[in-house]
């Protein structure tokens, strides 16, 4: 089971928005990108950032997946 954040980066392109959008004028820094593109752990904070420079609900960035077995 995981969470994934392939959403996230339809979700920008759809917007327009890029990393260095985040980086520079959203306040997410590059180590932050790194995770979320590796689908790793994501503070609470970092995804109400998300959704409110992407003007998105969670589930336009996130979703849960369960595991094939």
């Amino acid at each position: 089971m995981m969470i994934t954040f392939d959403k996230l980066w339809v979700t920008m392109r759809r917007r327009g928005i890029t990393t260095y959008t985040l980086r520079e004028k959203c306040g997410i820094d590059s180590k932050t990108i790194r995770r979320l593109r590796a689908n790793e752990n994501m503070e609470t904070k970092t995804l109400d950032k998300l959704c409110s420079a992407l003007s998105c609900r969670l589930e336009d960035i996130a979703e849960y997946r369960a595991d094939d077995s």
